[in-house]
């Protein structure tokens, strides 16, 4: 496992979320607030309603192609992640040249053929800085009776697991249970990369996305709201306990899948399941 995956991960998340990308729109339409104080000064209400609208349209379209552009980026570097709904960069591009179109015709004067090559031009420009939102489908093949939909809904379930299991590790104010917690998702992503890159593992591994992760959720969310509370020194052994377990089971569990070999590993889910109804998560 590349022990550098999840800070590259951490840090491209960060470079997108502050990215520049889009953010100059935010900022082309400033012209039009002296626009709107010197038409409000004048009185002209179609100027004013025109400029005001223009600055308006202006930010939704920038708040739009931001979104569009992180959807983009999470459909880009993660193979769980289906198209977007709703194509916000296209929207953005529609709102921005109908926009321009707009305050070229009513606000400035010109003509409306003239106005109409000012959005399209717009509508270009937007297309070649930004280009328009995937919609490309990604798709499993079927394997041992579930279909591919079926398993790319339980992997992006899994998935949102897994990141819930994060947003609970950050609560959790202990360096080492956090970065026992973090090995701990880092395998999981591990284990739905296999069964995402080869479908025929997920029959073998469903019971351990069932069980295992679901029941590492309940565990982590579980003690991380209750230490909050108390500083019980068996709480956090008892937590220390189940960690074991579950490092080694997930680890178990991404070897077996590499050696396809299922049969011992059916063995120890049923032994963490015992143990975490005995703790009281399941």
């Amino acid at each position: 496992m590349n022990q550098f995956r999840k800070p590259k991960r951490l840090v491209a998340d960060l470079l997108q979320r502050y990215s520049p990308r889009g953010m100059l729109l935010y900022f082309l339409p400033a012209a039009l607030i002296p626009a709107t104080i010197i038409a409000l000064g004048k009185g002209q209400l179609l100027d004013i309603l025109v400029d005001a609208s223009g600055f308006a349209l202006y930010m939704l379209s920038a708040w739009c192609l931001r979104k569009g552009l992180q959807a983009e980026h999470l459909y880009a570097n993660n193979r769980l992640v289906r198209a977007t709904q709703k194509p916000l960069k296209t929207i953005a591009a529609v709102i921005a040249a109908l926009t321009t179109g707009m305050v070229a015709w009513l606000g400035v004067g010109h003509s409306l053929p003239v106005a109409l090559m000012f959005a399209g031009g717009a509508l270009l420009g937007m297309y070649l800085s930004y280009g328009f939102d995937p919609r490309a489908e990604k798709t499993i093949i079927a394997a041992h009776g579930y279909s591919g939909d079926e398993i790319l809904q339980a992997l992006e379930d899994s998935s949102r697991i897994v990141r819930s299991i994060e947003q609970a590790n950050k609560q959790i104010r202990n360096a080492e249970l956090n970065r026992r917690i973090e090995r701990i998702c880092e395998v999981a992503d591990s284990i739905l990369a296999e069964i995402e890159a080869d479908p025929k593992d997920f029959r073998r591994a469903r019971k351990f996305l069932n069980v295992y992760l679901d029941g590492a959720r309940q565990v982590t969310e579980g003690y991380a709201k209750t230490h909050q509370q108390t500083q019980s020194g068996e709480l956090e052994q008892n937590f220390r306990n189940v960690l074991d377990t579950l490092e080694e089971v997930f680890q178990e569990q991404h070897q077996k899948l590499l050696e396809d070999d299922v049969f011992d590993l059916d063995v120890k889910i049923e032994v963490l399941t015992t143990q975490l109804k005995r703790e009281g998560i399941l």
